[in-house]
């Protein structure tokens, strides 16, 4: 089942050739987790879905507050009778209509997906996890590279970099050579007591996931959280290295060319965030 405009339906029935989500990466998109029928974060994903709209100029219906947001998400998973009250979510809005690069019309239509989700609750995971830099392609310093788009080349040619050569990540950089994130997800760093993660500015996404290590990490005490540039040769001077996505949460990176990492500052945060759910 999905979501298509508000009505719940098999299929969304919509005709790609004249989808400019598809024909021009015309589209922006939320991934979510919902845990017992509850849209975890689900303020900081509106107010990011409302600023990249507003960032693409696509016009945002006056009924679309964020309770409207939320009950189409449970809509459809109330209506789903093969997933339980937990599941990953996809709410992809599109400007509607024909036009080339110019729209004919800054309207939009959205349509969300859900699948079952493999684990509830967020937990550490310390098996092998190996990353390698993607050197293919860069992502450019500007503010579109911060939103979650249709535009995700980069990632896909990079996730068969990576699947090709054995490696369960890539780290992609930025037209500095600067290192701004992984595949799927924000990049922190340990290093000498600063636990660093890079700025929006050099280019990496605006993770949901990276707000909420950053609040968590910026009241521990044992280390300071601090928002600047990585550059490839600090990663093998890391104490650790982790990536972080609202679908699983922390994950450690174990090895980096010949280097490995402890996981220790990982499950302090997984510790942490899980209570910060279970609180809210």
């Amino acid at each position: 089942m999905v979501n298509f405009n508000g009505t719940i339906q098999d299929s969304s029935n919509l005709l790609i050739e004249n989808n400019r989500g598809f024909l021009f990466g015309d589209s922006v998109f939320e991934t979510m987790k919902v845990v017992n029928n509850k849209v975890l974060f689900l303020e900081d994903h509106y107010f990011r879905l409302m600023a990249s709209m507003r960032i693409c100029r696509m016009e945002i219906p006056m009924d679309f507050t964020m309770e409207y947001f939320e009950n189409q998400v449970l809509n459809l998973l109330n209506s789903s009778t093969n997933i339980d009250n937990d599941c990953r979510v996809r709410f992809s809005v599109f400007r509607s209509g024909d036009g080339f690069y110019l729209p004919k019309t800054n309207e939009t239509e959205f349509v969300i997906t859900i699948s079952k989700l493999e684990n509830a609750m967020y937990s550490t995971n310390n098996s092998a996890y190996e990353v390698e830099l993607f050197k293919d392609s860069y992502v450019t310093k500007q503010l579109m590279s911060t939103l979650k788009s249709n535009n995700k080349m980069v990632q896909i040619t990079g996730s068969i970099f990576a699947n090709e050569n054995g490696y369960d990540n890539c780290l992609l950089l930025n037209d500095d050579k600067n290192v701004i994130e992984a595949l799927q997800g924000n990049i922190f760093m340990l290093l000498n007591g600063e636990l660093i993660t890079p700025p929006l500015s050099d280019g990496c996404l605006n993770g949901i996931m990276r707000k909420q290590i950053i609040e968590i990490a910026s009241k521990m005490e044992d280390v300071k959280l601090v928002e600047k540039s990585i550059s490839p040769f600090d990663l093998q001077k890391a104490d650790e290295l982790f990536i972080t996505n609202v679908i699983m949460g922390v994950q450690s990176i174990s090895k980096y060319r010949k280097k490995e990492f402890t996981s220790l500052t990982a499950a302090k945060l997984i510790t942490r965030l899980n209570a910060k759910i279970r609180l809210n």
